[in-house]
C-alpha cells in the first residue's frame, strides 16, 4: 500500500512546488515594483539589493496622488475602455457573420485581416500619425480609442468567431421555428452562451489599450490628454530618475486592471479555456 502512494505523494509534492515556484516567479516583478515604492529615496539606492528596506515610507504615493497622474489614469480608462467596448462590439458581428454565413470573398477578407497583423507597428506608425494628423485627432483620447480599435480587431474577430462556431446551429434555427426573428435567436440565444468569449475578448482589448506607449507616445503630447504609461516617462529626467515615485505610479496602475479582470474574471477564464479547444 505505502509503495502505491509514495509516486503519489511524490507527484503531489512536485505539482505543487511546480505551482509554487511559478508563483514566485510571477509575482516577483510586482513584489519588487511595490518594494521600490514604499523604500525612501535616500534608501533606494543604498539598500537596493535588499530583499525587506530598512524603513518605508508613503511619501512616494502622496506625490503621485497630488500630481497629474490622476488625469493620466482617468484618460486611460476612458481609452481602455472605450477601445475594448468598440473592438469587441465589431468583433462580435464580424465573427458571428464569419460563422454563420457563407459569401462572396469571403476568404479574402480573412486572408487580409491576418495580413494586417503581419506589419510591425513602426512600419506602419508613421502613416497612421500623418492619417490622425490630416483628421484633426492629434493629442486627443478619440484617436488612441479607434487605432487601438483598429489594431485589435482582426485578432478578436478570430477569437469570437471560435466561439460562434462551438454554439450548434440548430438552437438558432430552433429559436426561429418557435416564431424568433434571427436578431431575436441572436439576443435570446447566441448571445448568453457567447458571454465568456465577450469577457476573454474585453479582457483582451483592454490590457493591451492600458498598457500600450507606442501610439500614445507618438499621437498625445499635451499633458492634459496623457495616458499614463506616457507619464510615467516624466519621471525620467535628464541625469536622473525618481525610481520611487515611479514605481508608486506604477503600483496605482495595476488598481483598474485588477479591477476590471475581477469583475470580468469568470468570463474570461470561461472564454481563454473555451477557445482553447474550439474552432
Amino acid at each position: 500500500m505505502s509503495t502505491l502512494t509514495q509516486p503519489s505523494a511524490l507527484r503531489t509534492t512536485g505539482k505543487y512546488a511546480a505551482i509554487g515556484f511559478y508563483l514566485l516567479f510571477a509575482l516577483f516583478p510586482i513584489y519588487w515594483l511595490v518594494k521600490i515604492a514604499l523604500t525612501p529615496d535616500a534608501l533606494i539606492y543604498s539598500e537596493g539589493t535588499r530583499m525587506i528596506p530598512s524603513a518605508l515610507t508613503l511619501e512616494n504615493f502622496a506625490a503621485v496622488l497630488q500630481s497629474d497622474f490622476l488625469s493620466y489614469f482617468a484618460n486611460s480608462l476612458v481609452v481602455s475602455l472605450g477601445a475594448a467596448a468598440g473592438t469587441t462590439l465589431v468583433a462580435a458581428g464580424a465573427g458571428y457573420c464569419f460563422s454563420r454565413f457563407r459569401f462572396a470573398g469571403k476568404k479574402v477578407i480573412i486572408a487580409l485581416l491576418l495580413i494586417t497583423q503581419m506589419f510591425p507597428l513602426l512600419m506602419i506608425i508613421a502613416p497612421i500619425y500623418k492619417i490622425v494628423a490630416s483628421l484633426g485627432l492629434l493629442n486627443s483620447l478619440v484617436s488612441l480609442i479607434v487605432v487601438y480599435t483598429a489594431f485589435n480587431i482582426p485578432f478578436a474577430t478570430f477569437l469570437m468567431q471560435s466561439f460562434f462556431d462551438g454554439i450548434p446551429e440548430d438552437l438558432e434555427e430552433a429559436a426561429m421555428m418557435d416564431g424568433c426573428t434571427r436578431f431575436q435567436a441572436l439576443r435570446k440565444v447566441v448571445f448568453p452562451l457567447t458571454l465568456p468569449g465577450l469577457g476573454a475578448t474585453l479582457g483582451f482589448v483592454f490590457t493591451a489599450a492600458w498598457s500600450e506607449l507606442l501610439f500614445a507616445l507618438m499621437l498625445i503630447s499635451k499633458n492634459d490628454t496623457m495616458t499614463f504609461p506616457v507619464g510615467l516617462l516624466t519621471f525620467v529626467s535628464k541625469f536622473s530618475v525618481d525610481w520611487g515615485q515611479m514605481m508608486a505610479a506604477g503600483t496605482l496602475a495595476l488598481i483598474p486592471s485588477c479591477l476590471f479582470f475581477i469583475f470580468i474574471q469568470r468570463y474570461l477564464v470561461q472564454g481563454l479555456t473555451s477557445g482553447a479547444v474550439k474552432g
